[in-house]
């Protein structure tokens, strides 16, 4: 039970707040080993997909994207994956679902770049693919753990 004082700030139990930070935390450790996970995952597959002959090369710069430039977009964007998770769990009401939505459209609106940067078939095809590796980890991975913390 919560109660206010005079100042009508609403005082919350210390078992509470120990609970809460248990998610988080558990929360957290779960989106650092799924980010571990995609950063691998995309790595390899960008390097077998360069193995295979994809180039990688965007023609505005007119440089190849190098293989470890793979690794840390992936595991920045995953970070902000698991932040964007712990938020809604700390503030939302159903945070698996707002989650789940999210992390969809903004899956969706990272395939834009792949395809109008204007490079040849075989690196956008392989681009879009390696955005949806991580996404493949990530988003299943955060939408359970936000259930199992919720449920």
């Amino acid at each position: 039970m919560n109660s206010t004082d005079d100042t009508g700030v609403v005082a919350v139990p210390a078992a509470d707040r120990t609970a809460r930070t248990h998610r988080l935390r558990g929360l957290a450790v779960t989106g650092l080993v799924a980010t571990l996970a995609a950063m691998v995952a995309t790595t390899l597959a960008a390097a077998l997909a360069q193995t295979a002959g994809v180039d990688f090369e965007i023609p505005d710069g007119g440089e190849a994207i190098p293989l470890p430039g793979f690794a840390v977009v992936t595991g920045f964007f995953s970070v902000v994956g698991a932040v964007i998770a712990g938020a809604l769990l700390r503030w939302s009401a159903r945070p698996a679902q707002r989650f789940l939505w999210t992390a969809v459209s903004l899956t969706a609106i990272s395939l834009v770049p792949p395809l109008v940067a204007g490079a040849d078939t075989a690196t956008t095809v392989t681009l879009v693919g390696l955005h949806l590796v991580p996404a493949a980890v990530m988003i299943p991975t955060l939408t359970r753990s936000l259930r199992a913390r919720t449920g």
